[in-house]
């Protein structure tokens, strides 16, 4: 028999993190990484991409902690002086906002690259959504592109590659994709601003919240104001 194809998938817990993974598991030996970097919900994140492992049998994990993102700050999720919003009442994602964290996709990256080349895995799976985001720069299909060729030069064999298999797609089918490979939707967690019940006004929440009701079916998630499901 041939050997599995190995595979690296960037898990930070969230939900789009959450059904890459339930893909990168389906197909691949995968292997999951967490990077947490002093967000604002840091313990929560990371409980969620360790609950998320056990449900998928996901054993080979990898959790590291990015201090020059909390050291730089410049966004809402690191830096306490600056006020999470809530969502607009219209067109999330029409500008950058106050959440984007400065590069940090590359940084999350480069340690997975970095991770693939010693355990011998070729590719590198990572949730990224362009539609229905808040609008990050570093979720365009035109920075893995531009990424990809980085990894293909700065690598020993340049062989490994970054998926986005998720990067098309509106959020209300990437929850219908969760639902068909019985992703553990109910153990992540999107909400910016709080790690005991999803405040159900940040662009994350909303856009969680919109996709849901879009898929026709219930967050199972606990929010402010209501009992999860």
């Amino acid at each position: 028999m041939p050997s599995p194809i190995k595979s690296v998938v960037l898990l930070s817990g969230g939900m789009d993190s959450c059904v890459c993974a339930a893909l990168a598991a389906r197909d691949t030996d995968t292997a999951a990484l967490h990077i947490s970097y002093g967000q604002r919900t840091e313990d929560r994140e990371r409980q969620a991409f360790l609950n998320i492992c056990d449900r998928l049998g996901i054993h080979n994990r990898l959790v590291v902690r990015n201090e020059a993102l909390l050291v730089i700050g410049g966004s809402a999720l690191t830096d306490a002086s600056i006020a999470v919003p809530d969502a607009p009442p219209q067109n999330i994602g029409a500008h950058v906002p106050v959440t984007y964290v400065p590069f940090r996709n590359a940084h999350f990256l480069a340690v997975a690259v970095s991770w693939a080349e010693v355990i011998g895995a070729g590719t590198i799976f990572i949730g990224a959504v362009e539609q229905d985001s808040s609008g990050y720069p570093d979720c365009r299909p035109a920075y893995y592109d531009a990424y990809n060729e980085v990894v293909r030069t700065g690598t020993k064999e340049g062989k490994i590659r970054i998926t986005t298999p998720l990067i098309s797609l509106k959020k209300s089918r990437i929850i219908q994709l969760g639902l068909e490979l019985k992703a553990p939707l109910d153990l992540t967690w999107s909400c910016y601003k709080w790690e005991d019940r999803a405040c159900g006004t940040c662009d994350s929440c909303v856009l969680r919240l919109r996709a849901f009701q879009e898929a026709g079916a219930e967050d199972p998630i606990p929010y402010l104001g209501r009992v999860s499901a």
